[in-house]
């Protein structure tokens, strides 16, 4: 276990006793540190053994659910830095491994290289997040297929150097499904990876969530924006919104806006005016006026 020794005592604790369910405060107040409270402790408990143990840890979720918070709570876990790949149909070689360009050696033109996140990550030894991996051309990944097995070396295509992770590196991705421009991981990447499957927060989790990371401190009003939350979610579910409208992110913004503007223009602003058809806004609209008068 690679990375067992950074981790806190009471993280530790964890991992040799995962039947432990008693209560543990230092574990609590690092979790918050990281800004993510997982809707069942299971998930973050599996993502710390997974990584412990040397395994890929792939995130899955709908958007809004707090992978990237997820990924942000595990470094700080791990007290790992975190190099980060934004995914996108442009993603090609350089983007992961780092580029040439010209320099000077005081009056001597040079070639230098530009090392990428994927490169920074290996060798410093510390976590790599790729998110959206599924929003990357397929024929692009399979480049560091061999940094998310057991040899944990890649081959630099512009240096030749052949790199070997320094102890300590982690792989944590993040995957939505079934939007617009991504495409299904092939079975070589996917079987590469231990997956977390991450819901949305609801209850008292999310009503936690919102006391300690919004702008709004009024209790009633928070109250009111879980029971939102829960109906956008019963929505998506039953087909009558995007994902979108039920995104715990964006839940948050129209809290932060509420503390200073009516919340029914808060929604507005934050989470209906995202959405793409009238019908989908009039429906998030009538659901913050039943609730909000």
């Amino acid at each position: 276990m690679s990375l067992y020794h950074q981790l806190p005592e009471s993280i530790r604790h964890l991992i040799d006793d995962t039947r432990n369910t008693t209560q543990n405060n230092e574990l609590s107040d690092l979790i918050r540190k990281g800004g993510y409270v997982p809707p069942d402790e299971d998930l973050l408990s599996d993502a710390i053994i997974a990584l412990s143990m040397g395994k890929n840890v792939l995130l899955k979720g709908p958007t809004g659910s707090g992978k990237t918070r997820f990924a942000e709570t595990l470094s700080n876990l791990f007290n790992q830095p975190m190099f980060n790949v934004n995914c996108s149909v442009d993603l090609d070689a350089e983007s992961l491994m780092g580029f040439k360009t010209l320099d000077y050696d005081g009056d001597r033109q040079i070639i230098d290289f530009i090392p990428g996140p994927v490169t920074k990550s290996m060798k410093h030894g510390t976590f790599l997040y790729i998110d959206e991996i599924n929003m990357a051309k397929p024929e692009t990944l399979p480049l560091i297929n061999g940094v998310l097995d057991y040899r944990r070396t890649v081959t630099n295509p512009f240096t030749e150097e052949i790199i070997t992770a320094k102890e300590g590196f982690g792989v944590v991705a993040a995957i939505n499904e079934g939007y617009v421009g991504t495409v299904p991981l092939n079975e070589a990447l996917k079987n590469r990876f231990v997956v977390i499957d991450i819901p949305y927060l609801q209850g008292e989790q999310l009503k936690k969530l919102i006391e300690d990371t919004s702008h709004l401190d009024e209790k009633r009003t928070i109250d009111l924006f879980v029971r939102l939350s829960h109906d956008l979610i019963q929505a998506v579910a039953q087909g009558k919104l995007a994902e979108d409208a039920a995104s715990i992110r964006a839940l948050i913004d129209a809290c932060d806006l509420s503390a200073m503007l009516p919340p029914k223009r808060a929604i507005r602003r934050a989470i209906a005016d995202k959405l793409d058809e009238e019908r989908e806004k009039n429906l998030v609209m009538t659901m913050a006026g039943t609730l909000f008068g």
